[in-house]
This record gives C-alpha cells, sequence and structure tokens, in this order.
C-alpha cells in the first residue's frame, strides 16, 4: 500500500548483492520497530493510564501537559488547541493507508481475477472496509474491535509459519539475526542519517512524522485496552515484543522477495518498477507454492490490517470527543464514514492528493511533536510511582 504501510524498498531494479540485504532490512527496522513503537506508546500510554484511571482526569490528549501546566490544561482554548492538533494529526495519517487500500486490493483483483482496476472498484472496496471497521467501532473493545485484532493476529501468524516452511527457510533465519545485529551496531548512525535529504525526506521523516501524529491517541487506545495491565507488561509488550515481532514479519516476507530476486533478477524488480508496490507484493506471493490462494490471503490480511487501524482510530477519536473511554455510538459512525470519504476524495485527485496528503502529515506532526516532548521526562517518574505501587522492583 504505497509508502504508508511498507518498508523502504528492499530490492531495485538492479539486483542486490546478498550482503545488501543485511542493511537495507536492518534500515526498514529502525524505521518501523523500537522507535516507531516508543513514539507510539510506550512513555505516552503510561501517562494516559496513570492520570487517567488513577487520578480520574478525562481520557483527553491535553492530559499529557497536564504534569507541565497543571488545571489550566484541562479547561478552555489550550486544552481545545491539543486536541484538535491532535485530531487533525490521526485523521490524516488514518486517511492515507485507507485510499492506499483500495489501490492495493484493487490492482491484486484486477491481476488475481480480472476485474477492472478502476476508481469505481476502488470506491466500492472502501466503501466495504467502512462498513466493516464502522460496524467494529461501534461494537466496542471487548467484541468487534477484539474479534477483527484477533482474526488478524491468527491469519498473519498462519502465513508467516507458511512462509516460513514453504519458502527460503534458512535465508530468512539468517537474514534476521544479520540485520538485528547491523540495527544493534549501526542504529545511531542509520537514525541520524543526513548525507542524501532527498531521501531522508522521503522515508525518514515521513515515517516518523506519521508515528508522530500517531502517538497520542495510539496511546490512548493503547491505555484503554490495557487497563488492569501491570506497568511491566506494558513497557515490556510494547518496547521489546511489538518491534521484534515487526522485524520478523518484515524478514520473513522482504526476506522472501530478496531471495527470489537473487534468484531470478527481475521476477520482483521488474514489475515493481512498472506499478509500484502492490505489484511487488502479488510478485512475492505468487512466487511460492499455492501462490494464487497466498496472494488472496494477502490481500484478506492487508485490509483486516488497515480495518483495525480504521476501527481503533474511530474510536480513539470518538473518546477524545467526549473524555470517556465509552463514546456515544452515533459519534463513531460519524468519525468512521468521515474518514473512509476522505479517503475516497483522495484517490480520486490521484498522484497529486497523495504528494499533499504525505506533506500534510509531516506537517501536522509539528505540533504533536511539542505536546509529546514532555513525555520524556514526566513518563519515567510515573512509571517509577506506578512500579512502587504495583509492588514491582
Amino acid at each position: 500500500m504505497a509508502h504508508f504501510i511498507t518498508s523502504p524498498p528492499l530490492f531495485g531494479v538492479e539486483s542486490a548483492s546478498p550482503a545488501a540485504v543485511y542493511p537495507a532490512l536492518a534500515q526498514s527496522y529502525m524505521h518501523w520497530g523500537f522507535l516507531a513503537w516508543s513514539v507510539l506508546g510506550s512513555l505516552t500510554a503510561i501517562i494516559f493510564m496513570y492520570l487517567h484511571y488513577d487520578k480520574g482526569l478525562p481520557l483527553k490528549p491535553r492530559i499529557l501537559l497536564y504534569p507541565v501546566f497543571g488545571e489550566v490544561v484541562l479547561h478552555g482554548w489550550l486544552g481545545a488547541l491539543i486536541d484538535a492538533a491532535c485530531v487533525v494529526a490521526v485523521v490524516s495519517g488514518t486517511v492515507g493507508p485507507i485510499g492506499f487500500l483500495g489501490l492495493q486490493v484493487s490492482f491484486g483483483l484486477s491481476e488475481l481475477f480480472g476485474i477492472s482496476d478502476s476508481y469505481s472498484t476502488q470506491l466500492t472496496i472502501i466503501l466495504g472496509l467502512i462498513l466493516i471497521y464502522t460496524i467494529s467501532a461501534v461494537s466496542g473493545v471487548t467484541r468487534g474491535i477484539q474479534i477483527l485484532s484477533s482474526f488478524n493476529i491468527g491469519l498473519a501468524i498462519l502465513l508467516m509459519i507458511f512462509i516460513l516452511l514453504a519458502g527460503p527457510t534458512a535465508f530468512i533465519f539468517d537474514s534476521f539475526i544479520q540485520s538485528v545485529g547491523v540495527l544493534i551496531t549501526e542504529f545511531i548512525p542509520m537514525a541520524s542519517y543526513r548525507a542524501d535529504t532527498g531521501w531522508v525526506n522521503g522515508w525518514t521523516v515521513f515515517f516518523w512524522g506519521w508515528f508522530i501524529g500517531y502517538g497520542p491517541l495510539m496511546a490512548m487506545f493503547i491505555a484503554r485496552i490495557s487497563r488492569g495491565r501491570t506497568i511491566r507488561q506494558l513497557i515490556v509488550t510494547l518496547s521489546l515484543i511489538a518491534p521484534f515481532v515487526t522485524y520478523f514479519w518484515f524478514t520473513i516476507v522482504g526476506g522472501s522477495g530478496i531471495a527470489v530476486e537473487l534468484a531470478s533478477p527481475g521476477v520482483i524488480s521488474a514489475p515493481y518498477a512498472e506499478s509500484g508496490m502492490p505489484a511487488a507484493l502479488l510478485a512475492i506471493t505468487q512466487q511460492l507454492p499455492w501462490g494464487f490462494l497466498i496472494s488472496v490471503l494477502f490481500l484478506v490480511l492487508t485490509t483486516i490490517f488497515v480495518a483495525t487501524t480504521g476501527d481503533s482510530m474511530t474510536y480513539t477519536v470518538s473518546m477524545v470527543m467526549t473524555g470517556t473511554d465509552n463514546p456515544p455510538t452515533a459519534l463513531r459512525v460519524f468519525w468512521g464514514i468521515m474518514m473512509g470519504v476522505l479517503a475516497a476524495i483522495l484517490i480520486s485527485i490521484g498522484s497529486g492528493g497523495v504528494s499533499a496528503l504525505q506533506s500534510f502529515i509531516v506537517v501536522t506532526a509539528v505540533p504533536v511533536s511539542l505536546i509529546l516532548m514532555p513525555s520524556l521526562w514526566n513518563a519515567p517518574k510515573i512509571a517509577k510511582n506506578m512500579a512502587v505501587e504495583q509492588g514491582l522492583k
């Protein structure tokens, strides 16, 4: 789904050597791994859990600055401005994946079933997606959202196991181990790389802007579904387990594509050069045994991935509007439909709309970064207090 839910391309038009694989995968780990998950909730979720559930403050982004401004931030224009900035940022970040899912699935249906890859097909897909994630958001965290997420995880695990067994198993494990090693040893140089400003702006700045924009509301959602968990469970899950699962998933899918490309140059890179990332994903899956079935399952998986993002953000934006963790049904429906409609408008504009949205995502992340910044020193203090209260050493 274009730049929105993929790592940097791990294969180019020209065939790469095996030694180039590890830095490429490590770069995708750096973009989507530990740094991303730390922004998306490790620190800010702690503040939300403590101030909302322990201190009774409203579940809104403004309480991230409560340790700095006190009661002033809870009322008046400052709090409203903080909430609005976070909502705008997360809506712009969610509209993109919804729109690009329409492009991805439409292309896949065209290649697999001969269905016309047209705007009407893309619009139909988006409308179906709106229906799925809105029903999920309306049914609540413990029903629709949990069911959809569980199905998503189960299907992802099945596909991971299948690719491990049927794909280049040794190459995947070797790439994973070597790439994690590169990430650890070269983490600072990769994170601070500035030599190629065009590449940095197109990938690193964009991804980090996207994650920052998601940060406050994703942390709110994590705090909502983590009630009753210990501070240790929250940190281990978000800071260790989630990044390593992300690394392994990238290695399985990307590593399989790289292995095929190295063995038969052009099998993956040629479709990618001609039609972009949607074609590359299908090219990878169709090289596996039962390629047609696996390709269909990957389309289902990407659809559910975006649906789980849509339902969680629909639910969370509604929480911001009300300050409670059980927002009204009508409000959830409104925001679900609104984000889908914006996505449909976006893809109708074409590539100009895509470029504009990417720039808008980065711009809207700037004020959100200021909202997140105090969490760097406030969250560790709160985490220490919570650990003591929970009897953790």
